[in-house]
């Protein structure tokens, strides 16, 4: 194997990795975001903390320019949704 082809697959190999990362990290994000709109719903507290987390992360990956960024999401932003619902 050429010294181009161990880099080309290396570097393929790399953009794997980020994406499959990223798509785990889209999957928590999703399940957290469910988890405010139930509580809202419910009347309940809940707290976009742990979205943001996840979204900060996935930012990170993005900025590597494989994968797309995501918004961080507000209280308020879960409440619109969940009124329109």
């Amino acid at each position: 194997m050429s010294e181009v082809h161990k880099a080309i697959s290396a570097h393929s190999s790399k953009q794997h990795e980020h994406i499959k990362a990223f798509m785990r990290l889209e999957n928590m994000r999703e399940m957290a975001i469910e988890e405010a709109v139930l509580k809202c719903k419910n009347d309940e507290p809940f707290t976009t903390e742990l979205i943001n987390e996840i979204t900060g992360q996935m930012n990170q990956l993005a900025k590597k320019g494989i994968v797309p960024p995501r918004r961080l999401v507000s209280a308020e932003m879960v409440r619109e949704y969940v009124s329109r619902m």
